[in-house]
């Protein structure tokens, strides 16, 4: 086997894996503890932006963006125009200059990469026995990677550092007519575009012996076309000016986030032109799907730290290692049916708090689920016993 790829075998004593199962506990037992308060955060977040968002939709007034009017000072407005600035933006480092709202320097070393992948066996006893396997490629990244950690690193060292930063620039002032957007809005801007270098333009002192300008950029290396460990790309991208939709709060001539009485706040910007009602709908539905990730999230963590609590048990039966897996099997069904409505109860729960008709509705659901699922046992039960 070549030395870019070799097999590692490790093995685990039974009394090993009972105590790293019983650690396991704690952790368990930490997220299981955070599913409830993180389910029950996620509905009011959910409500309170809901409730934000739409009323924003009612009070928001839509004006025209080549003149401030005083009048409209502390209410909440949608305009469309063009986001433009008269800055140029320069790289300090490469010299590179562009007419744009930001300037990004993207830059990449070619590395070695270790990469792995393991089986592990259960054994008569308890024990396991897992078989790693080890195999390096060499790839760009824009992060160092440190071959000191690398199960092999003779034959796959990287530079100890990167020689340059990826960085990115923002134009002071970006005006949308006669408004002065505000950070957080120009932020929200990131319709990036590649900076095509000029194959004459001329390389900074520091690199001329060692770089030339290629695909868009800049290949510091002796070979563009057969690199070798150490080399380093850098490519531009920019945003140059663009048309973009807002709604905010005015304040003078620029915009901070309006705060609604349900306590949340709404500063929207969105590239292109879109009405008030679409910019407002985008925002609810983008809030529909932060909830439901989260929710699988809460789930997720409740279901996982219910399998690390009844680790324990599978690892004891592993003795005889099909009493192990069949016991495991048990515990991860277990797991489930405990997560399943404890989620549903916590979000009842807060729901409650928050909608009280929607949450006595869950609520009921996730009894009459647990029910269910308790009649449908004990039947099998009595079915088992009378055969």
């Amino acid at each position: 086997m070549s030395q870019d790829r070799f097999k590692e075998v490790t093995r685990q004593s039974w009394f090993s894996r009972i105590g790293g199962a019983v650690m396991g506990v704690l952790v368990g037992l930490v997220l299981f503890v955070l599913a409830f308060p993180l389910l029950f955060w996620n509905e009011g977040r959910a409500v309170t932006t809901y409730k934000t968002l739409q009323e924003g939709g009612n009070i928001v007034v839509s004006v025209a963006a080549d003149k401030v009017d005083p009048s409209n000072a502390g209410r909440l407005i949608h305009l469309t125009g063009l986001a433009d600035t008269q800055a140029t933006l320069t790289d300090p480092v490469f010299g590179v200059s562009a007419k744009a709202l930001k300037l990004r320097r993207t830059v990449e070393m070619y590395q070695w990469k270790e990469n792995s992948s393991s089986e592990t066996t259960k054994k008569l006893g308890g024990g396991t026995e897992t078989v790693t396997e080890y195999w390096y490629s060499r790839e760009w990244s824009g992060e160092l990677v440190k071959s000191d950690h690398f199960k092999k690193s003779d034959g796959h060292r990287n530079p100890s550092s990167m020689p340059y930063a990826s960085t990115e620039q923002t134009a002071d002032r970006v005006t949308l007519d006669a408004f002065i957007l505000s950070p957080r809005l120009v932020g929200k801007i990131n319709s990036f575009e590649p900076l095509v270098i000029a194959s004459d333009t001329p390389l900074p002192r520091a690199i001329r012996k060692t770089a030339q300008v290629y695909d868009t950029g800049f290949y510091i290396g002796s070979d563009a076309a057969n690199s070798q460990v150490g080399d380093v790309r850098v490519k531009f991208t920019m945003v140059k000016p663009v048309d973009v939709s807002v709604i905010a709060k005015q304040i003078g001539n620029t915009f901070e986030p309006y705060v609604a009485k349900a306590q949340g706040s709404i500063e929207l910007l969105q590239t292109g032109t879109h009405s008030a009602d679409a910019m407002i709908q985008a925002a609810q539905d983008s809030n529909a799907v932060m909830t439901w990730l989260l929710r699988l999230a809460g789930f997720v963590c409740m279901m996982v730290g219910l399998n690390l609590l009844l680790r324990p048990l599978s690892v004891i039966a592993d003795v005889v290692p099909i009493a192990g897996t069949i016991v495991g099997a048990g515990a991860r069904l277990i797991a489930f049916l405990v997560a399943a409505p404890a989620s549903l109860i916590t979000i009842g729960i807060a729901w409650i708090f928050y909608r009280p008709l929607i949450g006595i509705t869950l609520i009921v659901i996730a009894v009459g689920l647990t029910v269910t699922l308790r009649g449908k046992l004990k039947a099998a039960k009595i079915a088992k016993a009378a055969a």
